[in-house]
């Protein structure tokens, strides 16, 4: 049982990270992708093909929070805590480092043509692929870290919050579980549409930290973690957790007005 769903859980999350953070990557060093419409579509993709392969190995959760969401909703045993998180986060560092090496010779050529030295503040427009930054590099919105926290917190809320609703057995009107997946990746879609602006939108602790590690390892070193203050766990671990948890406890709540 271990195995199949670690399999499932860190299978899972290397498909919706090699997608997503690969679409970012074709964006900064191709100029592909010219809007967020696009790279949060291939989001969503990601996220509906990571759930459609998977879910049958382990309930397809791909996510640190939406994982201690389910056991605060005592929808999962706390004791499967740790297997979850190893798999999601051994995943989401696999994937990151297959980009790496995908587009290795695509990143030297990028930072060479455009003088950026590796590791340097100007680099951090390239590390971008790997982990999310507040505010989005190359953007021009004015992002403080409370707003930053904010706004992965909600984020992540929308997202466990519409995923407690689809697969909710009381909700006459969810969609059937073979669209489910589709609907959740459409919701992930929606919410990169809305706060991506602000911080790249990771709404996942795992899709964050897994490819930012690589990027610290393969050279980015201080621009892989350049907020001295630790905003980087407030954000981008802490924020999704507790929005998670929020929709979590919140589910009670929701479940009355349901059934009333």
């Amino acid at each position: 049982m271990k195995i199949r769903e670690f399999t499932g859980e860190a299978l899972g999350t290397f498909i919706l990270v090699l997608f997503g953070c690969g679409s970012v990557a074709v964006a900064v060093l191709f100029g592909e992708y010219n809007s967020i419409f696009q790279i949060g579509f291939v989001w969503g993709i990601g996220v509906t093909l990571a759930i459609y392969l998977t879910r049958h190995l382990s309930n397809a959760h791909l996510n640190p929070a939406v994982t201690l969401a389910m056991v605060l909703s005592k929808r999962m045993k706390a004791d499967k805590i740790p297997i979850y998180l190893l798999a999601q986060f051994s995943g989401a560092f696999l994937a990151g480092l297959c980009v790496f090496l995908l587009f290795f010779p695509s990143i030297t050529a990028y930072e060479s043509a455009h003088q950026i030295v590796r590791g340097s503040e100007e680099s951090i427009i390239t590390a971008k692929m790997f982990g999310e930054f507040y505010p989005n590099p190359g953007g021009t919105a004015v992002v403080p870290m409370i707003l930053a926290i904010a706004a992965e917190t909600f984020g992540t809320f929308l997202l466990v919050l519409t995923i407690f609703g689809l697969t909710e057995d009381a909700n006459a009107g969810r969609p059937s579980s073979t669209m489910t997946p589709l609907f959740i990746g459409l919701t992930v879609s929606s919410i990169i549409w809305l706060i991506a602006p602000l911080t790249q939108a990771g709404l996942n602790p795992a899709r964050d930290f897994g490819p930012r590690v690589v990027a610290w390892i393969t050279g980015w070193r201080d621009a892989a973690f350049p907020d001295s203050h630790g905003g980087f766990f407030w954000v981008y671990i802490l924020a999704p957790v507790a929005g998670g948890a929020i929709a979590a406890l919140l589910e009670p709540v929701m479940k009355r007005i349901t059934d009333h």
